[in-house]
């Protein structure tokens, strides 16, 4: 027991009334005192908040009146015990710097009074993050013990929401509070399961050191599910996502605690600190490509409800995402980590999984435990189980007990499934006595025990490592799932290579846009291709500026840029296909793109090759070859037939260019230009084929339009190629797709 225990605590909960406060935080200081009472110590409580101690009192005591007894008291006891620690608790306003001041003096006069030695103060600041930096220094200027005894000031998550803003924080924190006075807590390191991560691995450390690297580990999965949705939590959630509230800090420590380096003494905070912060420098960067986003469908009319928004107003929080990370080591390269979260799942679950390589064949007997699956599973509560343990395949070995006292060995099976296997398949380990969360930290905290909190360093070396993921996602269109066991497959995601994406294609992609003022251009994907969206204009502008691009580019590179432009009826018309009318009429297409485009940029005229539709004076007619002149035309300009940018609009019915639903293409293999027939007047029309549009380097495709909404949606739920939409043929074979969707079509 540490000897800066001994004495009197004082201990005081600022937001002492607040949800988190009434949830966890007094149940926790209640299962303190009735662990410590009698032992020798003293306590004194305080709920502290912005409320006057007329209107806060009663609040106060109807959250304590309803604590739980600790299962392992007597009711008669527990009815004594609580009844003290009633007496030993009060509320106080904490509001003014007078507050403070004025609660430092009671502190103060008690101890006078009762002659007790002071052996420290906590305060547990259970305040949203904004208000930790006022506080701070309202206790460092009013609050301080004297020198010999502790001062202790517990924080909240979430601490920051991004690398600088931690930064931030820490700054203004460390000016009024010590490092070690500063224990900032993330209530998943007090998790039963997840404290015995680094007991397990060494009390198994003979056996686990040879298979715990790359040749023997298939993957790792750290997931945490919940079916609850965000609802009532709006405010917070909002600002933070699936990612900064579970992956950036819950998850993350477990990955660490189960890949650093083993530390010689678990009880070495300090060893403890540096070996996570070299696993932490240790991983691979990760950006978009290396994840994937979603968000449950009623979320954003939560948002609209409780942020008082516009029914127009839409938000891109994610409340789902799957990330796949990897270490960049010796030991562990290779390995994927599948991480992942989200609200509104199927279940309520969380675990972290170590799945080992398999090199046995079993020609018979599947069933025989060497033909199972091998693994680890650090199994943290809730899903089929419902308690937590940690369980390790039969077919690997039979671990050491984690700890003697408090840890024993499950031998009773419920007839349920764990991760694909039985449990009569694993050997498993579980606590004697549940214990919550909190209830451990608690006791960590006044005991001085700084291994289970997050150091300054660690904190900010997570934000370093998630910081350019938020930063690439933050314009990102998160996928919509409906919520519950409705997600099906929507939500699954793989890896290819080390890129990560969803296994299989949304109906639609995105979610309601609001009024144009929220933003501009948006990223996403569609149909498996890079997708942007926008209002008509924010949307021609970044078309414009990509064509700009790519034309810089190739002239930087080749000295000449190749551009074919589609005809249509575009809200702006865009020339690879071309109506059989005079050019000087206002049906063709050439007309006009040259009196919208051509005649207001400085092109000479002879880098213009419009379509050759009128020969000999004639209109389209086969014997005159215009189509053979014109591929001529394309091969004697064009570098391998291949436009640098082709860009295309898709009518109604899904043709593009001139490429109809009923157009006999499949001769066409070889061909860069034929003619068609259209389904409207004027019917003859010329046009590049699917071998020409296919084969260029980049292909733009252009929707615009509330009339396009329907195909939009149809489009989305088609697989690969469609006889009866054409533009679904667009599949560059060596270039990029990228569709530019205003919001009128994709939304309606």
């Amino acid at each position: 027991m540490r000897h800066d225990f001994l004495g009197h605590v004082t201990v005081v909960i600022v937001g002492g009334t607040g949800d988190l406060a009434r949830k966890y935080l007094w149940q926790g200081f209640f299962q303190l005192y009735a662990d410590q009472v009698g032992k020798g110590h003293t306590f004194s409580f305080y709920g502290g908040a912005l409320s006057t101690t007329e209107k806060g009192t009663p609040l106060l005591f109807d959250i304590l009146k309803e604590l739980a007894c600790p299962a392992e008291l007597s009711v008669e006891r527990c009815a004594l015990v609580k009844d003290q620690f009633l007496h030993l608790s009060k509320y106080h306003q904490l509001k003014t710097t007078e507050d403070y001041e004025n609660l430092s003096q009671q502190i103060k006069q008690q101890l006078g009074q009762e002659g007790i030695i002071e052996a420290g103060r906590l305060f547990y600041l259970s305040v949203p993050a904004f208000a930790y930096a006022d506080i701070a220094e309202k206790i460092n200027n009013t609050c301080r013990p004297p020198s010999e005894a502790w001062l202790r000031v517990v924080l909240e998550k979430p601490f920051g929401h991004n690398l600088y803003s931690a930064q931030a924080l820490d700054k203004k924190l460390s000016g009024q509070l010590k490092e070690e006075e500063m224990y900032r807590i993330d209530h998943y390191l007090g998790k039963q399961v997840v404290s015995k991560i680094l007991p397990f691995r060494k009390e198994n450390k003979k056996l686990l050191d040879p298979i715990w690297n790359k040749h023997h580990i298939e993957r790792i999965e750290i997931v945490l599910k919940e079916t609850l949705d965000a609802k009532g939590r709006i405010q917070f959630y909002d600002q933070y996502g699936v990612i900064r509230d579970v992956l950036q800090n819950h998850l993350t420590e477990v990955m660490t605690l189960m890949l650093m380096n083993l530390p010689a003494n678990l009880s070495n905070s300090e060893e403890i600190l540096q070996n996570k912060l070299n696993f932490l420098a240790s991983l691979q960067h990760v950006d978009n490509s290396n994840a994937v986003v979603g968000q449950y469908q009623a979320y954003n009319g939560e948002v609209q409800e409780e942020l008082n928004k516009t029914k127009d107003y839409f938000s891109l929080t994610p409340t789902f995402a799957g990330v796949v990370i990897h270490v960049d080591n010796a030991q562990y390269e290779g390995i994927p980590i599948f991480m992942t979260s989200g609200k509104a799942l199927d279940e309520r679950v969380s675990y972290a999984r170590v799945l080992f390589k398999s090199n046995v064949f079993c020609v018979q007997d599947p069933n025989n435990v060497q033909c199972k699956s091998k693994q680890i599973i650090f199994y943290l509560g809730h899903g089929t189980l419902q308690y937590p343990a940690i369980l390790l395949s039969k077919n690997l070995f039979k671990p050491e007990l984690v700890s003697s006292g408090d840890w024993k060995e499950v031998t009773e099976y419920k007839d349920v499934n764990v991760l694909g296997l039985p449990l009569s398949d694993y050997y498993i380990q579980s606590p004697v006595t549940p214990r919550e969360a909190y209830c451990e930290l608690i006791s960590h905290v006044v005991f001085g025990r700084k291994d289970s909190f997050i150091s300054a360093e660690g904190l900010l070396a997570s934000w370093e490592f998630w910081t350019p993921l938020l930063e690439g996602l933050s314009r990102v269109f998160p996928r919509v799932y409906p919520g519950g066991v409705d997600n099906g497959n929507l939500l699954n995601f793989q890896l290819k290579g080390h890129q990560v994406a969803f296994s299989h294609e949304a109906v639609v992609n995105v979610i309601n846009p609001g009024a144009e003022d929220n933003f501009q251009v948006m990223q996403g994907k569609y149909r498996s291709s890079e997708m942007v969206s926008a209002w008509a204009q924010e949307l021609v502008e970044r078309l414009a500026s990509d064509l700009l691009l790519a034309a810089e580019e190739a002239i930087r590179e080749e000295g000449q840029f190749h551009l074919a432009l589609s005809g249509g009826s575009s809200p702006v018309a865009l020339l690879l296909d071309e109506r059989c009318v005079p050019h000087t009429e206002s049906g063709s297409n050439f007309r006009s793109i040259h009196d919208l485009l051509l005649q207001h940029i400085r092109i000479p005229y002879f880098n213009i090759h419009p379509m050759p539709v009128h020969l000999t004076q004639r209109l389209c007619v086969e014997e005159d070859g215009g189509p053979t002149l014109y591929e001529k035309e394309i091969k004697k300009h064009v570098n391998g037939s291949s436009f640098h940018y082709i860009l295309l609009g898709v009518g109604q019915d899904g043709h593009t260019a001139s490429l109809f639903q009923d157009a006999k293409l499949e001769n066409d293999e070889e061909n860069l230009v034929i003619l068609t027939e259209s389904p409207n007047k004027p019917h003859q029309r010329m046009s590049l084929t699917f071998t020409a549009i296919n084969r260029a380097r980049r292909v733009g495709v252009l929707i615009m339009g509330k009339s396009k909404h329907e195909l939009v949606s149809q489009l989305s739920r088609i697989k690969g190629e469609s006889s009866k939409y054409p533009i679904t043929k667009v599949q560059p074979k060596s270039g990029t797709l990228i569709w530019y969707i205003d919001y009128d079509a994709l939304l309606g």
